[in-house]
Parts: structure tokens; C-alpha cells; sequence
């Protein structure tokens, strides 16, 4: 039978109960409490999280925190950083969509914010762009909303303000025009790509 005592204090391993967390597969967090459980005389320590938007509780062993890659929030420094990304030319591969949706999936699930805003940047579409595909606008708005839901609680403002802040920042982009445009930097990446190649060949 298992017994389950709540703790306050922050644990070794330097999370504590009401702050927000980034866990990768689901986004930001709020770790509600930290209990220790007695399962079959081995006490375990476990992080529980709920995901309010997605109504859902986790309860992660401490012992695994660092391999689910569980962290605490982006400083002011890096969401700097994140806007300034998506506020740069996207750079989208000439390879089969299933592949970089594959790729674009992959940075939306590693938590780390950098990655999440460069999918934001590579998939936008202004109004005078040609129109997305649905499963291009679905892992576009994934990662919106991830970066969105990060930049909220970190600057202290509504998902809907954080929105707007990282679709002002897009709106900067140098390559935001016309399909002609979205084009010529499909095919300078291309060719960047090509002389990587080669060099790595030689």
C-alpha cells in the first residue's frame, strides 16, 4: 500500500512547489505540490504538475527530471533572443514536407525556446503569402502557442498579449512580401546547403 506526504521546501534537485516549469512534450506547467510516496518500502519522490489550459496533472519521479528534460523558465535574456529569432529571414530546407515536419515536430517537443521560435519564424505567412497547408497551420499554431504560453508567464502578460507581441515581431521579418521573396530564400538555403555539403565531402 502506498502512503503520500506533501513536502514545501525546494529538493535537491531545485524545484518547488507553485513555480511554473517547461516540461518538453506538453509545454509550460505548475508544479501544485512535491510528494513522497512509500510504494512496497522504497520511498519515492515525485513532481506534480498540472497543465491547466490542457487539463491534464503529471507526476514525474524526481529521478527523471533531467532525462524527460524537464527546466525552469527562460530568463528575460533568452525570450529576447527568441523574439529576435523569429524577427530573422525564415530558412526552410527544399526537402519532402514529411521530413521537416518531422524536424519541426521535434524542436516544438525539446522545450528549449530558440528551437520553438525558429519553427514559428520558418512556417508564418503574412497575408500577401501564399496559403498554408492545414498540417503546416497546425504546427504553426503548436509552436505559437508554446512560445506564447512561455512569454506570458515569464513577461508577466496574457497568452493573447504574448501573441501579439511575437506577431509584431514576425511582421519585421525582412522576408515577409511576396511568394517571389519566400522563394529566393528557399533557394539560398538550398544552395547554402549544397556548398555544406560539399565542403563536408572534400
Amino acid at each position: 500500500m502506498a502512503t503520500t506526504t506533501a513536502k514545501k521546501a525546494p529538493s535537491k534537485h531545485g524545484f518547488k512547489a507553485s513555480e511554473h516549469i517547461v516540461y518538453p512534450a506538453h509545454g509550460v506547467g505548475q508544479i501544485v505540490a512535491i510528494e513522497e510516496r512509500e510504494v512496497a518500502g522504497h520511498k519515492l519522490e515525485l513532481v506534480v504538475i498540472t497543465f491547466e489550459k490542457d487539463k491534464m496533472t503529471l507526476r514525474v519521479p524526481t529521478a527523471k527530471i533531467a532525462s524527460v528534460g524537464m527546466r525552469k523558465l527562460s530568463d528575460e535574456a533568452t525570450v529576447e533572443k527568441a523574439l529576435g529569432t523569429v524577427r530573422g529571414r525564415a530558412r526552410v530546407k527544399r526537402t519532402m514536407w514529411s521530413r521537416r515536419a518531422q524536424e519541426y515536430e521535434a524542436k516544438i517537443n525539446s522545450g528549449d525556446l530558440i528551437s520553438i521560435a525558429e519553427v514559428v519564424r520558418d512556417l508564418y505567412r503574412a497575408e500577401n503569402q501564399p496559403e498554408q497547408s492545414y498540417s503546416e497551420r497546425q504546427l504553426y499554431e503548436a509552436a505559437l502557442d508554446r512560445m506564447a504560453r512561455e512569454i506570458a508567464v515569464v513577461a508577466h502578460i496574457s497568452e493573447t498579449e504574448a501573441v501579439q507581441r511575437i506577431e509584431a515581431q514576425l511582421a519585421k521579418s525582412p522576408r515577409r512580401g511576396t511568394a517571389k521573396a519566400a522563394d529566393e530564400a528557399v533557394d539560398e538555403d538550398a544552395d547554402l546547403e549544397e556548398v555544406s555539403e560539399q565542403d563536408e565531402a572534400a
